[in-house]
C-alpha cells in the first residue's frame, strides 16, 4: 500500500491536533467528566476512527479497509483491558479523580510515542528477516496464556518507581497536578509524577504484544499506525465511561485471549507460508491454509459479542455490576453541592441503597470480587451519613 507522503503529513497533523485539543479544552482544567461529557467525547472520537476507515475503504480498496477495522477492534479491544490496569493504578497512588484526566493523557501520549516506535521496529524487521513472524506469532501465543493469569497490579510500583522512591526526594502528598512540591523548604517529587513513570511502563509492556497483534492482521504501516492512533484516541473518555463497567466485563480476558491466541495461530500459518527458515521444510515453504483477513475479523467480533453477552448476564458479572455501582452512585452522591437539591439527592440515594440491598443478597461468594472491601463499606457509610444529615438541613431551609 503506497502511501503518499502529503497523506502521511495531514495524518499525522490531525492526531497532534487532537491531542492538543484535547488537551487545552478538557484536561488543562482539572475536572471530574461527567458521564454524558464522557458518553459524548467517546462517541465522537470511534465515529472519527469509523470515518477515517470508511476513508480507507473507499480510497485504498476492501482489503486494506478490512485490515483496518480488524486491526483497530483489536486494538480498541486491548485498549479497555488497558484502561483495567490503570485504573488499579491510579486507585493504588491515590491519584484525586479531578487529575486523573490529565494522567491518562500523558499515558495516551506516551504510549502512541513508544508504539510509533515499535511499530517502525517492526516494519523493518518484518521487511528484513520473514522469520520475525514465527516470533510475533509465539510472542502473541504466549501472551494470550498470560493474560489470563490474575493482574497482580499492586506490584506494578516498577523497578524505576522504586528507585525513583528510594534515591530520590518525593513526598507521599499530592499539590495539585504538579510534579514536583514544595516540602520543608526542599523540592521533591509528587506521587503525580510516580504515578505518571508506572504508567509509562506499563505502556511499554502493552505495547509489546499489541504490535505484533495488529502486524498479524496487516503489514501495512500505514494501517498499523493509524489503527493503533485511533485506538488510543478517546481513550481517556472511555475510562471515565466505562469505569463503572470495567468489573462487570469478568470474562474480557478470556475474550482478549482468544483473540492475541487467533491472530497467534494466523501469523504462525502466515510465516510457515512464507518459509525459509533452513531447518523447517529445508527452507521452502509449507502449504498451509492461511486465515484470510475478512475471516478474522468476523472471528474477533463474534468473541468479543459473547464475552461481553456473557459477562453481563453471569451472576458473577451481574455482583460486580452491583458492586460498581454501589460504589459509584456513593461516589456520586459525595460529589453533590451542599445546596444541591434534596430531590436529586433522594434519586442518587435510593439506587445506591437498592443496589445495597440487593448486593446482601447476594451469594457469600460473589462478596469477595468487592476491592477494598473495609474502603467500600466505608464509602457506603459516609454516604448513608451525609444523606441523614442533608435530611436534617432540609426542614430549616
Amino acid at each position: 500500500m503506497e502511501v503518499p507522503t502529503l497523506v502521511w503529513i495531514l495524518t499525522i497533523a490531525g492526531i497532534v491536533g487532537l491531542l492538543l485539543f484535547d488537551f487545552f479544552f478538557h484536561v488543562r482544567k482539572a475536572h471530574t467528566p461527567s458521564l454524558k461529557e464522557a458518553s459524548v467525547w467517546s462517541a465522537i472520537y470511534v465515529g472519527i476512527a469509523v470515518l477515517f476507515g470508511v476513508g480507507v475503504l473507499i480510497f485504498a480498496g476492501p482489503q486494506y479497509g478490512t485490515e483496518y477495522f480488524a486491526g483497530y477492534i483489536t486494538e480498541k479491544a486491548l485498549s479497555v483491558d488497558n484502561l483495567f490496569v490503570f485504573l488499579i493504578i491510579m486507585t493504588t497512588f491515590k491519584v484525586p479523580r479531578a487529575d486523573q484526566q490529565k494522567v491518562l493523557l500523558f499515558g495516551i501520549v506516551f504510549s502512541l510515542i513508544a508504539r510509533t516506535g515499535f511499530i517502525f521496529l517492526g516494519a523493518a524487521l518484518i521487511n528484513s528477516f520473514a522469520w520475525v513472524f514465527y516470533i510475533f506469532g509465539l510472542i502473541l501465543l504466549i501472551t494470550a496464556g498470560n493474560i489470563l493469569k490474575p493482574k497482580n497490579v499492586e506490584e506494578e510500583e516498577t523497578f524505576i518507581v522504586r528507585m525513583a522512591r528510594k534515591f530520590l526526594p518525593a513526598t507521599e502528598h499530592y499539590d495539585g497536578d504538579k510534579l514536583f512540591t514544595v516540602e520543608n523548604g526542599k523540592k521533591v517529587l509528587t506521587p503525580m509524577l510516580l504515578v505518571m513513570v508506572a504508567i509509562g511502563a506499563t505502556d511499554i509492556l502493552f505495547a509489546l504484544d499489541s504490535i505484533p497483534a495488529i502486524f498479524g492482521l496487516t503489514q501495512s504501516v500505514f494501517i498499523v499506525f493509524t489503527a493503533t492512533a485511533f485506538s488510543l484516541m478517546g481513550l481517556r473518555q472511555l475510562y471515565f465511561l466505562l469505569d463503572g463497567l470495567l468489573d462487570r466485563l469478568v470474562y474480557l480476558s478470556y475474550g482478549l485471549a482468544a483473540i492475541l491466541g487467533l491472530i497467534g495461530v494466523k501469523l504462525m500459518l502466515h510465516a510457515l507460508h512464507e518459509n525459509n527458515v533452513p531447518f523447517i521444510n529445508d527452507g521452502q515453504p509449507v502449504n498451509v491454509v492461511e486465515i484470510s483477513t475478512g475471516l478474522s475479523l468476523s472471528l474477533i467480533l463474534g468473541i468479543l459479542l459473547v464475552t461481553v453477552i456473557a459477562s453481563l448476564v453471569s451472576p458473577k458479572g451481574k455482583a460486580k455490576t452491583l458492586i460498581s455501582g454501589a460504589r459509584r452512585h456513593a461516589i456520586e452522591y459525595l460529589d453533590l453541592n451542599y445546596e444541591t437539591d434534596i430531590n436529586e439527592r433522594e434519586r442518587i440515594f435510593e439506587k445506591m441503597c437498592a443496589e445495597e440491598a440487593m448486593l446482601k443478597k447476594q451469594p457469600e461468594k460473589y462478596k469477595r470480587y468487592i476491592r477494598n472491601e473495609t474502603e467500600f463499606k466505608a464509602l457506603l457509610t459516609r454516604a448513608h451519613e451525609e444523606h441523614e444529615a442533608a435530611l436534617e438541613r432540609e426542614p430549616t431551609r
